[in-house]
């Protein structure tokens, strides 16, 4: 099997001669038919920004627990002038999704990445809303804004009383603390959302609700569809076959 001109031509414009790589010494067959496919058919179909790529296949990979290539793609988003804190921030963000654990090795990871890369860390403050500064309120601000206020109410509402806490937390923690922080604006929050949902995979109620959320926040079924179309390498047929199903289950 050789390499397509085409994903040639992508794959060494992000991460060099790919003659230089171990794998192609060590696996050539199975890392050409991975680059064939990653960026001669899944990155043309996606057709997305070069920026907008590289922040979800990071999320994807930390979400799916890939730390190589969570490493790889850091480095190289770097190298082609992803700002950091932009990647910091796709970090933070899977917190309330993929939990503190799972987020503090690759928050780690990326630290070293950065030190390595000559990134002065600690970044800047993209804090928005201090414990003193109602955060509860901005976080249901948010989540009306992406679910509809009638939705939330509905959804609060019905809540039995030794569950209400879970309603406390989201609002606070999940939305107020993590949505309302800067750089990213809401709408990509909310479509790295429903990347690690798509990519941790086994979360269909939750996933269904954040498609229905990006729809309410602008992104067309089309775009929806060539996300998908990009994570496919990195996440495998079964997660995307049930991502595409979901979509199909919203109505817009």
């Amino acid at each position: 099997m050789q390499l397509t001109q085409k994903a040639k031509e992508i794959f060494e414009r992000f991460f060099g001669k790919v003659e230089n790589l171990s794998l192609m010494q060590s696996d050539k067959e199975y890392f050409t038919n991975y680059i064939n496919f990653a960026f001669g058919e899944s990155f043309v179909k996606a057709n997305l920004k070069e920026r907008d790529y590289f922040l979800i296949i990071i999320a994807s990979t930390l979400a799916s627990g890939g730390e190589n290539e969570f490493s790889i793609f850091v480095k190289t988003a770097i190298k082609n002038n992803i700002k950091p804190i932009e990647i910091k921030e796709v970090i933070y963000q899977a917190t309330p999704y993929i939990g503190f654990s799972k987020v503090l090795d690759f928050l780690m990871l990326c630290n070293n990445i950065f030190k390595e890369a000559g990134v002065a860390i600690p970044l800047e403050s993209q804090d928005v809303t201090i414990r003193s500064n109602h955060r509860k309120e901005k976080g249901r601000e948010v989540q009306d804004t992406i679910f509809g206020k009638t939705n939330i109410t509905k959804m609060i509402e019905s809540t039995p009383k030794d569950k209400a806490f879970i309603n406390d937390f989201l609002s606070a923690n999940c939305f107020g603390d993590y949505y309302t922080r800067k750089v990213l604006d809401l709408k990509t929050r909310e479509l790295l959302t429903l990347v690690y949902l798509i990519s941790h995979g086994g979360l269909e109620n939750q996933t269904r609700a954040h498609i229905q959320g990006n729809l309410n926040m602008g992104q067309s079924r089309k775009e929806l569809l060539n996300v998908i179309a990009a994570l496919i390498p990195y996440i495998g047929y079964p997660k995307a076959l049930n991502a595409l199903n979901l979509l199909d289950d919203i109505k817009k």
